[in-house]
């Protein structure tokens, strides 16, 4: 689909700040249908990742079982393993992909990751914590430290990108995120060096993996996903005033400060639960925002959405193929989504220019 070009906005629409990338109703409803199909696309990789696994079960068992849990072995697969690490996978992948277009947005910088404000290593400092310190070995215990370390992480960044008479630019930001997280990988690098026994259970969790989650680790995730959900949606349209340049989205009727503050938190939300809930995965928030900018444009009203299902599609379905490949064993999810990511969006790269922001 052809991008339209950006035109003055028109007096008077909806929504306080001025459409900066109107569009025909026929690239709208073309851009809706697109986004049906990748819903249509997500229902069959999840329904994939509940059929699919290192134990064959036949596919008609595997919906009757879906339906209605007999108590038999096979039910037990399904709805105690297949059906709660879907779950996650589709919660994770949602997250990343939306703070992954968030964070391209918000600093224009098409590399941007959702760690780029240090929320990953602030995520994983909390899981370091918990694990030397604290003496957490479950899953479910290092959410809570997780989530923690990626606020207080981005809390630092910010006050750091902000010092001074100057604003939090993202210029600055970046700047700020990397110096965090040099500090915070120096500290996780000390601490398990010295601790055997932490190095051996944080690896587990770094590498980043859907095995072994369960709703129990969902519930407490989900609140601030569906949080940042939302905000993140709710910015789309001050996002595309402000891809104009700080001066030019001002003219718009855009709060600069406020959109980047609000943004920010969404994005930490966003990364801070993913990563508490499955560990590092990288590559799905980087490379799935310039899928859907190939898709659909740069209008964040529709790459924002076009992410949050986007990136569950890749997520997943790298799970299943972690599962079928490897059988008996599996590949971790992490690893997966970096063999397939890093080729894609070299791919991208070198076929076209990255889709401008």
């Amino acid at each position: 689909m052809s991008v339209v070009q950006r035109a003055a906005p028109a007096p008077g629409a909806a929504g306080g700040t001025p459409d900066p990338v109107p569009v025909s109703r026929g690239v709208r409803a073309l851009r809706g249908i697109g986004l049906l199909v990748a819903l249509g696309a997500l229902a069959v990789v999840i329904l994939l990742s509940v059929w699919l696994g290192t134990r064959g079960i036949p596919f008609g068992a595997t919906w009757d079982l879906l339906w209605q849990h007999d108590g038999s072995e096979n039910a037990v697969i399904i709805h105690a393993y297949r059906i709660p690490r879907t779950v996650v996978g589709v919660l994770v992948g949602a997250a990343l992909g939306l703070a992954g277009a968030l964070m391209q947005a918000l600093t224009r910088n098409p590399l941007a990751d959702p760690g780029l404000l240090g929320v990953s290593l602030g995520a994983a400092t909390g899981v370091v914590i918990a694990i030397a310190f604290a003496g957490v070995s479950a899953v479910l215990g290092y959410v809570w430290f997780a989530l923690t370390g990626a606020a207080l992480a981005a809390v630092v960044v910010y006050a750091i990108g902000s010092a001074g008479r100057a604003m939090a630019t993202p210029e600055r930001l970046v700047l700020a995120g990397a110096a965090v997280t040099a500090v915070l990988y120096a500290f996780n690098t000390a601490v398990l060096l010295l601790n055997p026994r932490a190095f051996n259970e944080f690896r587990f969790w770094n590498v980043g993996s859907l095995a072994g989650r369960d709703l129990d680790v969902v519930w407490p995730v989900l609140p601030f996903v569906v949080a940042g959900v939302l905000l993140a949606l709710l910015l789309a349209r001050p996002l595309n005033a402000l891809a104009m340049g700080d001066q030019l989205g001002r003219a718009l009727g855009a709060h600069i400060g406020r959109t980047r503050v609000l943004g920010a938190l969404a994005a930490t939300l966003l990364c801070g639960a993913a990563t508490a809930a499955a560990g590092p995965i990288s590559f799905v928030g980087l490379a799935v925002p310039h899928v859907a900018r190939i898709m659909v444009g740069p209008d964040q009203r529709w790459v924002l959405p076009y992410s949050l299902v986007l990136a569950p599609i890749l997520l997943v379905g790298a799970d299943v193929l972690g599962r079928v490949v490897a059988a008996p064993g599996e590949v971790q999810v992490g690893i997966v989504t970096a063999l397939l990511g890093a080729p894609l969006f070299i791919a991208l790269c070198r076929k076209r220019k990255l889709a401008s922001l």
